[in-house]
């Protein structure tokens, strides 16, 4: 008997690398799943309770192993749970193959029972998205859809009627191996001696680098010590360029913190590596600014430059090095940087030793401990929202140690489905979720895929009983906060019933003893932190309308006899204010 169409698209996942495929079992993949059953083990199929959390965790598993992973859900409402995911995997540059199934092919176009048309809706967040009808097209789009999300990464996805891979296969695959990632390059000579010439007549350089130094840390710290140059970073470059230099100074952003925006707003030239930061009104208008990237696009994209090279940072570099001249002991503008982040940093630890409004546990404590005792080969990924500005602000990153989050599309609810991906990837590595409690509440059901396939996770709930970040968006935009309170439920007690570990912490004193259990446990774990809903966090920059958008939802909500909630506000608030 000849293979189908099911087994030849398996065989090429198998061929290509991939090792997962995540998602919910459903008519119209039935060939799908059945061809992995056979497989022999060579592919998994990880069983969520939600397609969305397949997708999420596929994307967490490439992103963290470089490596393309992949995620399939049923026609109709089974693939368009999808979306989200890929959303964000694509954004995120996390290389995934998606597989939409689609109704029989003979009912197309009729508007049969969950007809939908994939080809269409996933086109803005994938790099390749075809419909394939017969056996031929089947086999070749979904080369065509592997070898794409590989070479660009991102998502590629094929969405193929399930009569269609129950078909016997009608070609042979083609032998060759999938191509790996596309070829290293640098800049010319003449560029380099260009760049070399701005970057050597600067008085008070400033690095800042992104995701592109994840393979060029070393080139990044030699720079920085042969011009004695601060060294900021994005959030996709905390875990790259953070630990273990004695020239980092934080980050700027909403999520902000140390020395770097003092930096910014004082340095002659600018220099991006490896970074698409877009936050533009943190970036510095007075400085040349030169920028590295592999991607040509992004050159330019967010602020005017000097320069702007097409290169990948560790080649790049290697080449620029020579050319800089070493400024020995000249480092008056490094060490004026370093006493601001010092001074910034100190700042930063008001609410770690002390507790919130009425001795309510601050999140900031939160973070603080479990940086103190997690892994060093721990990898923590936080939701959107105010545990991204936890977790930024208050990870010591140590060498080894990996921060995710949901980068560039700003999702809610990413942190508990990455880490799905991330543990399935990395099963003996110390896996730890910041999770919202809004966050978490819309994917509640896929804790019990975290039990089933006996993952353990480390669960760490900010529950405040609040969206905080929009709380705060509204507030500066001028809007009383409103609409954004939440009545949750004991998260440990449903934890529990699911076949947690899981405890509920409402004290300071009761938080590192409580992670500490929630580590040690062999299994899943998880903990229900009761924080204080009036905790805030200002960006290392405001602004004038931000500042003036303040204070108009305060006063408004004294004229709409709020004012009880604005002095918790304020009270709750007070020593980061001073």
């Amino acid at each position: 008997m000849g293979k189908t169409v099911a087994e030849q698209v398996v065989e090429m996942m198998i061929d290509a690398g991939i090792q997962r495929v995540y998602g919910v079992v459903g008519d119209s993949i039935n060939p799908i799943i059945d061809a992995i059953r056979r497989s022999e083990g060579k592919l998994r199929w990880v069983h969520c309770r939600n397609e969305e959390v397949g997708a999420f965790a596929a994307g967490a598993d490439a992103l963290l192993t470089g490596q393309i992973a992949a995620c399939a859900g049923s026609c109709g409402p089974g693939n368009l749970h999808l979306i989200q995911g890929l959303y964000n995997s694509h954004r995120n540059g996390a290389p995934v193959f998606a597989i939409a199934g689609q109704v029989p092919s003979r009912f197309l176009g009729t508007q049969y029972f969950q007809e939908t048309h994939p080809e269409r809706i996933f086109r803005d967040c994938s790099h390749y998205c075809e419909a394939a009808y017969t056996p031929v097209q089947a086999t070749t789009m979904s080369r065509l859809a592997i070898q794409t999300a590989i070479t660009k990464r991102g998502v590629g996805l094929v969405c193929i009627p399930g009569d269609t891979l129950a078909q016997p296969a009608a070609v042979d695959l083609p032998m060759h191996p999938f191509s790996s990632d596309p070829p290293r390059i640098r800049p010319t000579d003449d560029d380099l001696d260009k760049l070399a010439l701005i970057i050597n007549s600067a008085r008070r350089p400033l690095i800042f680098g992104g995701e592109g130094c994840r393979d060029s840390r070393d080139q990044v710290l030699a720079l920085s010590q042969k011009l004695n140059a601060p060294v900021g970073f994005s959030y996709r470059g905390k875990d790259v360029l953070e630990a273990d230099n004695p020239n980092a100074v934080g980050m700027t952003g909403l999520a902000g913190w140390g020395g770097l925006q003092y930096g910014l707003d004082r340095c002659d030239v600018f220099i991006m590596l490896g970074t698409d930061f877009p936050y533009v009104d943190f970036i510095p208008k007075q400085p040349k600014i030169v920028q590295i990237d592999s991607d040509p696009t992004h050159l330019g994209r967010r602020a005017p430059l000097e320069l702007g090279l097409c290169g990948h940072v560790a080649e790049t570099l290697d080449a620029l090095l020579p050319r800089i001249k070493s400024r020995g002991d000249e480092r008056a503008f490094l060490d004026e940087v370093l006493v601001a982040h010092q001074n910034a940093t100190n700042h930063m630890q008001t609410y770690v030793e002390h507790g919130g409004s009425d001795g309510r546990l601050r999140p900031e404590q939160v973070g603080d401990a479990v940086s103190r005792v997690c892994a060093d080969d721990s990898i923590i990924i936080a939701d959107t929202g105010m545990c991204v500005v936890w977790a930024a602000q208050h990870l010591r990153m140590r060498r080894g140690q990996r921060v995710i989050t949901s980068f560039n599309h700003g999702t809610m609810a990413n942190a508990m489905p990455d880490a799905i991906g991330a543990q399935m990837a990395f099963p003996k590595r110390q896996v730890i979720a910041f999770c919202g409690d809004g966050g978490l509440s819309m994917l509640l059901g896929d804790l019990l895929t975290i039990v089933s396939e006996k993952l353990p996770i480390k669960i760490i709930v900010f529950n405040n009983s609040t969206l905080g970040m929009v709380r705060l968006e509204m507030m500066v935009g001028g809007y009383p906060f409103w609409g954004t309170e939440m009545q949750n439920p004991d998260f440990s007690a449903v934890a529990r019933a699911m076949g947690f570990h899981a405890e509920r912490v409402e004290r300071k004193a009761e938080i590192a003893p409580a992670i500490e259990r929630a580590f040690a446990h062999p299994g899943p774990a998880l903990l229900d932190v009761t924080t204080d809903p009036d905790a805030m966090s200002a960006p290392p920059k405001a602004t004038y309308e931000e500042a003036r958008g303040f204070a108009l939802a305060m006063t408004r909500m004294v004229m709409d006899h709020r004012g009880d909630q604005v002095f918790e506000l304020l009270k709750g608030n007070i020593r980061g204010m001073v």
